[in-house]
């Protein structure tokens, strides 16, 4: 169930040749904290070193908080590890490391071609926005007329009800520090085969970058998003939401049935017989 994703700065996300995401995996031991996980990753995906020390001048990265475990479909638990890349500049620090304020100008990523397709940025208090507020240019759809920054829908899952986000990232100009990305590889559109844009969408073929006008950022990379903002910012967002935060209730009940063992099962993934089992015995115990 190891897992991390850490928040690296304000608003960094990558971007698979599946689906755009946040920095993260398993732990390679369990004796590793999932913050030391987060490093490590960001490390091997993007190239954020994993100490201080090996920062350009001028930087640092603020460990703030972990968040509740998250449940995917593919009985694995994620962790939240949020931190802030931020710059750090002291009386005694030269000119040249006090003007090394500009993330995006000074910590270009270096891409891990086989995990990660593309680098690129969102604005993070937007996250609690049902509507495009930034006073440059909102998402665009392929005619080039605007698009919605904000799609939801609920859905089953963990045998409630569980709101899907959807937001659409605006594809920024062409440039080497606001969109990195491997040529040879391709994105995620950002709508069905049957023109469907909400909720957990079929995945239909792959487009490459240039043909792309925004970015879709969805499930839960999208729901840790929006809890990090509600945190950060200490509010509530202007579209409907789950209240809570994470998916440790279900964690819980899943663990009480055997489920989410160290050992997968070739094939094992979440249902919603599996879900309403673990409801079914944890309730039969409390009687």
């Amino acid at each position: 169930m190891a897992g991390a994703t850490p928040v690296l700065d304000s608003h960094t996300l990558r971007n698979y040749a599946g689906q755009a995401a946040l920095p993260g995996g398993k732990a390679d031991a369990l004796d590793e904290k999932p913050f030391e996980t987060a490093r490590r990753e960001a490390y091997e995906e993007i190239g954020l070193p994993t100490t201080d020390t090996k920062l350009p001048p001028g930087f640092r990265v603020e460990h703030l908080c972990e968040l509740p475990l998250n449940l995917a479909k593919t009985e694995l638990g994620v962790r939240p590890c949020v931190a802030f890349l931020c710059p750090c500049t002291p009386s005694s620090a030269s000119s040249e490391e006090q003007g090394a304020g500009d993330v995006e100008e000074k910590m270009i990523p270096r891409l891990d071609p086989k995990e990660v397709a593309a680098v690129f940025t969102a604005p993070f208090a937007q996250f609690l926005q049902k509507e495009w507020s930034r006073n440059e240019p909102g998402p665009r759809n392929s005619a080039g007329k605007p698009h919605s920054w904000y799609r939801g829908t609920w859905t089953d899952w963990h045998e409630s009800r569980w709101r899907m986000h959807n937001f659409y990232i605006p594809k920024p100009p062409s440039s080497p520090t606001t969109l990195r990305h491997n040529p040879s590889t391709y994105a995620q559109p950002t709508q069905t085969s049957q023109g469907q844009p909400e909720g957990d969408d079929p995945r239909p073929e792959p487009t490459s970058f240039e043909d792309l006008q925004h970015f879709r950022v969805f499930g839960m990379t999208a729901r840790i998003l929006v809890d990090a903002s509600r945190v950060a910012y200490g509010e509530e967002p202007a579209f409907e939401h789950n209240s809570h935060f994470g998916d440790e209730d279900m964690i819980g009940r899943l663990l009480r049935v055997g489920r989410l063992s160290e050992v997968r099962r070739k094939g094992d993934e979440l249902n919603r017989e599996v879900l309403r089992r673990a409801v079914r015995e944890t309730e039969k115990s409390k009687i």
